[in-house]
């Protein structure tokens, strides 16, 4: 597939946001950036969460996966959907009964202003690090397959990235963003489904004939009950699983602000429901899609691509559809998916960022009102600029499967939310709001220590997504050691 035709499509794509952007963005006011005036049907907010749920790690990352842990990825997926059902049922009601913007302002209600600074903080430091690893990922797909054969840097290739997610959401912000995730889920959801089809094709089976195959008994694994030792041991995964969509959906401001933009707080949980659903079935279809990849490049003889010389499989399924002979028609499904789940995170990153910061830092609904809007604009480039920045950075020293090292790092950033929203909801206690952020940096030391001893020291036993919870309940305990008297 040539890159002119990858070129056109890309601009072709874009070009549909940029025409949906125009008719949706309303009002160039904050009240329509930040929660589009609790206007959104629930509908639209649940289908469009699954491609922002999902991102372009999803699309790569998890069908990478499939070739080193198989199916066992699922057993986190069934905690996923458990953990939606705790933020539905436990978390959107604190969130609507106290009006929110931002979610962290819960934070300031219940303990105090250095409680709400140190909640918005991790955030901060957690979106930044989750969107710029969603956005690295397209980017370097980008970058090899396109941009590589017209000799412009990785750098020239984000930059531009950056600049097309901040051109389609500057004016309407999230109003802009629930009506083109929706859009973007759609193509996502097509090219899985049609490259899964393709594939099948190519390979003269029908979808019986993969089910009962041979080479998918390679991948086919998803419970794993062997030993509590093993890092991806399904009470861990499923645990995991849990803690890791109540921190990374729940206590986060990127997914929250959509609920919070539905009308009512039934709205909000219908959303939250349907969406966990959909989202499990998906994301299994990602893997049937990754087993059949690999299945295809053993049987045609296509090696993992390299990165820093060093073999990828987050980089396999692009290679497959745009290089190998499986025609145009792939080609473009996967880009056309690709990009839709990319930009589908990544544009209510780069909002939600900036309603953070705006909010929990700038204190911006007690500016002057012939400032506020001067003021979210310019932090809207400032948080582009950032993302460009660590974007950057990942290229010169990740050297892991995107999704897993986005879980682990989940792992120490969302600790000190979940120890901090527990503390709150669960207990009566307050506490000497100075000293949280001494608490929350010392669970993330200690749990980035604990995570880094040896296994061998440990007696064979392989710390995976536990951290998460691990860190939360260090946070928690520290809290009850500051509680007032």
């Amino acid at each position: 597939m040539s890159s002119s035709i990858i070129l056109f499509v890309i601009i072709a794509y874009f070009s549909v946001l940029f025409i949906i952007s125009s008719y949706t963005k309303g009002k160039d006011d904050n009240a329509t950036f930040f929660s589009a005036n609790k206007e959104s049907p629930w509908y639209l907010v649940a289908f469009g969460m699954v491609g922002a749920s999902l991102s372009g790690i999803t699309f790569i990352s998890v069908p990478g996966d499939v070739g080193k842990f198989e199916f066992t990825y699922f057993q986190v997926v069934l905690g996923y959907m458990f953990g939606y059902f705790i933020v539905a049922l436990i978390l959107l009601p604190i969130y609507y009964k106290l009006n929110l913007t931002s979610i962290y302002e819960y934070l300031k209600e219940r303990f105090g202003p250095t409680s709400h600074k140190t909640g918005a903080f991790f955030f901060f430091v957690s979106r930044i690090i989750g969107a710029s690893f969603r956005l690295f990922l397209v980017a370097i797909v980008l970058q090899q397959f396109v941009f590589d054969s017209w000799n412009i840097p990785f750098e020239i290739t984000v930059i531009i990235s950056i600049l097309l997610i901040w051109i389609y959401t500057y004016r309407g912000g999230i109003k802009t963003i629930v009506w083109t995730d929706t859009l973007q889920t759609s193509f996502m959801l097509i090219s899985v489904i049609l490259s899964i089809y393709l594939i099948n094709e190519s390979l003269d089976w029908s979808i019986f004939d993969f089910i009962n195959s041979e080479e998918l008994k390679n991948y086919d694994k998803i419970i794993v009950t062997d030993s509590l030792l093993e890092r991806n041991h399904f009470i861990k995964s499923f645990i995991g699983g849990i803690f890791i969509t109540v921190c990374m959906t729940g206590l986060d401001q990127d997914m929250m602000q959509k609920n919070l933009t539905c009308r009512s707080l039934k709205d909000a949980q219908k959303n939250m429901i349907v969406f966990s659903i959909v989202l499990v079935i998906v994301t299994f279809l990602f893997m049937v899609l990754g087993a059949l990849l690999f299945i295809y490049s053993k049987k045609n003889n296509i090696d993992i691509p390299l990165m820093n010389g060093i073999p990828n499989p987050d980089l396999l399924f692009p290679e497959i559809a745009l290089n190998s002979d499986l025609g145009i028609i792939i080609g473009v499904t996967f880009l056309l998916g690709l990009i839709a789940a990319a930009y589908s995170s990544a544009d209510s990153a780069l909002t939600s960022l900036t309603t953070s910061f705006c909010i929990d830092f700038l204190d911006l609904e007690n500016k002057p009102n012939n400032v506020q809007k001067k003021i979210r604009k310019q932090t809207h480039v400032l948080m582009s600029i950032i993302l460009v920045i660590v974007i950057i950075i990942f290229k010169n020293y990740l050297n892991t499967n995107v999704i897993d090292g986005l879980l682990t790092v989940a792992g120490y950033t969302y600790g000190p939310l979940l120890g901090l929203f527990a503390f709150g909801i669960f207990t009566n206690y307050q506490i000497k709001d100075k000293y949280v952020w001494i608490v929350a940096l010392c669970s993330v030391l200690i749990v980035l220590f604990i995570g880094n001893i040896p296994s061998s020291s440990l007696g064979n036993y392989k710390i995976g997504y536990e951290l998460l919870p691990l860190n939360g309940l260090i946070t928690f305990l520290g809290l009850i050691l500051i509680r007032r008297k």
